[in-house]
């Protein structure tokens, strides 16, 4: 009749088992990238390690490529092959420092394996004794051998990793010269082409700059970290100064984790209370000046990515990879936002990854980056 209601209930039921279905279907894929995650997890830290070291080269390529000898430029193919082989000096020298560092601190912690329960265990006196003897107790049966040969052997595997990420490098700058021929064939439309370029391009120059910005603010935190240990003539003074200048690359957790370990090798090799609370309010000004000041003013509106976005992706990355998703987490991070804001069903991800909710436009997009990180003409030839 005429006047019949119209039956929505059966047309709606297929629209509703649909999402349910994608719903599933979502939690699944979820659930196996994980599992592919966390299997292949000494594969793919070496590899993301790999493209990040990668993007940072094609600066110092461009920078190489534009110096002259007399009157002649330095060729690309040349430029290519000084910086890769500058990249494996670097990081096979920085293993061997970081190797001899972890094994001065395992021996000198040996050393301290008998006193330092009991200098730990008076930090706890005002509570009263019997809160003191509790927590002796509890630091008198840590093994502490067992912790040490753990970490003896996760040191071991960095060598490896290192000499996987160097054969990574290695074969991607093989792949260079094809990039945009490859890019071009899988995108199939010119113009498309050119904005994931863009993109890729604009991911390159922000990992890049917080990567630089970085690096200089944790050395000049390890360097002051150093002297603030020579000047209290700790036995670690130098293990100290690398130790936070590599805690500094994660975020928030670093610097507290930095300032309380030079805080507690203090007390345990000096052993007096007002001066390890010294120690730990000159560290942790340092920390403070470095990390909350001068950080985000060099940084200024180059990342704009949410705190609490930063403190979610540091927790997911160091759950899935431990300790190297830490230092990744950022970058990682810094990749999603870029993509996110140029596609248009990601842009609310993108929002909520972004500092101010005003994530990167495409406007934006087409600015072109006039300088490298070396201060130099992107445009010139």
């Amino acid at each position: 009749m005429l006047h019949d209601p119209p039956k929505t209930g059966k047309a709606e039921r297929p629209s509703e088992t649909t999402r349910l279905q994608t719903g599933a279907l979502l939690i699944i894929a979820f659930a196996v990238v994980l599992f592919l995650l966390v299997q292949a997890r000494f594969v793919l830290i070496s590899l993301a390690t790999a493209i990040i070291l990668f993007s940072l080269t094609s600066d110092v390529i461009n920078f190489i490529a534009r110096q002259r000898v007399g009157p002649f430029r330095i060729p690309n193919t040349l430029a290519s092959i000084a910086a890769m082989v500058l990249i494996a000096a670097a990081l096979l020298t920085l293993t061997s420092i970081l190797l001899a560092q972890v094994n001065t601190v395992l021996v000198t912690t040996l050393s301290y394996a008998e006193r330092a329960p009991s200098a730990v265990a008076s930090l706890f006196a005002f509570l009263g004794e019997d809160s003191q003897l509790a927590v002796f107790n509890a630091l008198q049966s840590v093994e502490i051998s067992s912790y040490l040969r753990g970490a003896a052997s996760q040191a071991s595997g960095v060598t490896q990793g290192t000499v996987l990420i160097i054969l990574f490098v290695g074969f991607l700058f093989a792949e260079r010269i094809w990039f945009q021929t490859k890019l071009l064939s899988l995108v199939g439309d010119e113009v498309q082409a050119e904005r994931v370029g863009k993109i890729i391009q604009s991911i390159i120059h922000r990992v890049n700059y917080y990567l630089l910005v970085k690096t200089v603010i944790s050395a000049i935190t390890g360097a002051m970290i150093f002297v603030l240990a020579q000047a209290f003539s700790l036995e670690l003074a130098t293990s100290l100064g690398i130790i936070t200048f590599v805690l500094n690359f994660i975020p928030n957790i670093g610097s507290i984790v930095a300032t309380a370990l030079i805080a507690l090798v203090a007390h345990v090799e000096l052993g007096d209370a007002t001066i390890t609370l010294a120690i730990f309010a000159i560290a942790g000004v340092i920390q403070f000046i470095n990390g909350s000041i001068i950080d985000p003013m060099l940084m200024g509106r180059a990342l704009r990515l949410s705190s609490f976005g930063i403190i979610l992706s540091l927790a997911f990355w160091g759950a899935v990879w431990g300790i190297p998703g830490m230092f990744l987490s950022v970058p990682i991070m810094v990749m999603l936002l870029v993509v996110c804001s140029h596609v248009p069903n990601l842009r609310n991800v993108a929002v909520l990854l972004s500092r101010e909710g005003l994530p990167e436009s495409e406007k934006m997009l087409d600015q072109p980056i006039e300088r490298d990180l070396f201060g130099q003409d992107l445009r010139r030839d």
